[in-house]
């Protein structure tokens, strides 16, 4: 879990995608805490571009493995549905399954 956080490249399962969220949220709650305090608001604002390219990495790859393309993600709610709808079985066109289940069923139905 957790590798290669700031690609693009790849698939990850809901529960990185939802675990991924979580902590955008409260590292999100905790600079906005620092900005409203006024202690060097725009030295701290510069730490939501890394913060953005983690949910922006993060969500590209959940719709990888819904087998879309990473500007799915910018459809309203979308990145609801990709906690809740499940991957593409087996190896699509962005990498291997990441629950490592689904090849044995192409396998077989070949």
């Amino acid at each position: 879990m957790f590798k290669n956080t700031f690609s693009f490249e790849c698939r990850i399962r809901r529960s990185e995608y939802g675990i991924s969220a979580i902590i955008y949220a409260f590292a999100a709650v905790i600079i906005n805490v620092i900005m409203q305090a006024g202690e060097g608001a725009a030295l701290i604002g510069i730490a939501y571009i890394p913060l953005l390219w983690f949910l922006w990495s993060q969500g590209a790859k959940r719709c990888h493995d819904r087998g879309n393309s990473g500007w799915y993600q910018i459809i309203p709610f979308y990145g609801l549905w990709m906690l809740f709808a499940d991957g593409q079985a087996g190896t699509n066109e962005y990498g291997p399954n990441p629950k490592g289940i689904g090849e044995q069923i192409q396998n077989t139905n070949v």
